[in-house]
């Protein structure tokens, strides 16, 4: 994904009524959720720690990270702590999604800092994304 195409993605929008929401979008809404009642933890050591602490709900972890040990620990600590694991394409993407960007005049998101591992220690609130978002944890 591009930068222009994950600029126009941070808009929070809702689809239209009666259109059914696709995952990427119910995970991004669910995380911002979580960020603005500050349940968000982002990169390793933050979530390693709330894994650790079985206080996890869900954790985010993005494809491309190039580091096989970080990836493998992070799947690893899913799996003891049955944690549900969700992987998105981009780490840029998911840092911007986790609040990791300064947002311009025009809602654009600049500067944005990549993020390889984002942990939901609580969601916030009952939305109907948590529900999608669920509803693929429970299907896989």
């Amino acid at each position: 994904m591009s930068g222009e195409e994950g600029a126009a993605v941070a808009t929070e929008t809702a689809p239209a009524l009666g259109e059914q929401m696709d995952l990427m979008t119910a995970l991004q809404l669910v995380l911002r959720k979580s960020l603005a009642h500050g349940f968000l933890a982002r990169g390793l050591h933050e979530g390693a720690k709330v894994i650790e602490k079985h206080a996890a709900h869900l954790c985010v972890l993005a494809e491309d990270c190039n580091q096989p040990d970080y990836v493998k620990l992070v799947k690893a600590l899913c799996a003891d702590h049955s944690v549900a694991l969700i992987t998105v394409p981009s780490a840029k993407t998911l840092g911007e999604w986790a609040g990791l960007c300064k947002i311009d005049s025009e809602g654009k998101a600049r500067k944005v800092v990549g993020c390889s591992c984002v942990v939901v220690k609580d969601f916030g609130e009952e939305t109907e994304a948590l529900h999608i978002v669920q509803d693929y944890v429970k299907s896989h």
